[in-house]
């Protein structure tokens, strides 16, 4: 006794096992994502361009033109704006602000998160109106406070928090609170309370239970805002042109200024040294890009 198999051949109408049938809606989507993708790098791609041409082949030939091709930006910039210092400088500013904004906001976020009580909701709420006020709101009383505020002549050589380190470390630690608090806690908020009472059961104390058991289930999500921080402390321009009055002193960002020309400007040099600006910033992404991307994803899936 035979029994015979049928087998229906595959039309053109039944798409293949694997395979997603190409609807309108998700090549409109991905022609969406490809313009934005375009015209996210289009700046980027083009101060590259620029920066490797020649000023005197782009004032003749203009800047849509191929050709003077040249490396002699990055070296004049480099000298003419004295980014080795400067560069110092930015490591001065950025690597204690993001330290203690990070140690700061875990403090808060911990506390919100960890402890019931009324204040709860202000907190968190006063922390994160920083973000909500605009920046050139406190330009008059945060300059008039810092030309009142003394320090010590180690600390500071204007004696002053104006013109000082110190007052843009704490400028960036205010503003950048906010964010880290709500971040945090919200994250810390999804760790399960039973770490906290098998911790209270073994006899640990408030800081163990911050230090030795939230902090490091918190290391992606502390990852990912380093990595903003950095960028945006790095690249903060405004309060650095504010708050200093010596050029040694300034930022990297800052320095960008010393590129432009009395009667005219060279955007073919200042592209070059924006160019070289960013790197430390694209450096740092691309080492923590697994820990950024982690920590962004982290509770995705949590119900």
């Amino acid at each position: 006794m035979t029994t015979a198999t049928l087998t229906r051949e595959p039309t053109a109408a039944t798409p293949r096992p694997g395979r997603r049938p190409v609807r309108p809606a998700r090549v409109v989507l991905h022609l969406f994502l490809g313009t934005v993708a375009v015209g996210w790098l289009f700046p980027i791609l083009w101060a590259v361009l620029t920066s490797l041409r020649s000023y005197e082949y782009t004032a003749s030939h203009g800047y849509v033109s191929l050709g003077g091709w040249t490396l002699d930006n990055y070296l004049t910039a480099w000298r003419t704006a004295e980014f080795g210092k400067h560069f110092l400088n930015s490591v001065y500013i950025t690597v204690p602000a993001v330290l203690l904004t990070l140690f700061l906001a875990s403090c808060v976020a911990f506390v919100i998160a960890r402890f019931s009580w009324k204040l709860n909701i202000a907190l968190l709420g006063l922390f994160t109106a920083a973000n909500l006020l605009p920046q050139q709101a406190l330009l008059i009383p945060l300059f008039r406070m810092f030309t009142e505020i003394p320090l010590p002549a180690w600390m500071s050589d204007s004696e002053l928090l104006y013109d000082s380190y110190w007052g843009l470390i704490l400028v960036n630690v205010a503003f950048q609170c906010g964010f880290c608090v709500f971040v945090l806690s919200n994250y810390m908020k999804a760790l399960p309370h039973e770490l906290y009472e098998a911790a209270m059961v073994d006899g640990a104390s408030i800081w163990r239970q911050y230090w030795q058991v939230t902090m490091p289930l918190c290391r992606p999500a502390l990852a990912a805002l380093a990595t903003l921080e950095v960028t945006w402390i790095y690249n903060e321009f405004f309060w650095a042109t504010v708050l200093m009055r010596t050029g040694d002193k300034f930022p990297v960002t800052s320095s960008l200024n010393n590129l432009r020309g009395e009667f005219f400007t060279d955007n073919n040099l200042v592209s070059a040294g924006s160019v070289l600006v960013a790197i430390p910033t694209l450096v740092i992404f691309f080492l923590l890009q697994k820990q950024f991307v982690r920590g962004l994803t982290l509770g995705a899936s949590k119900g």
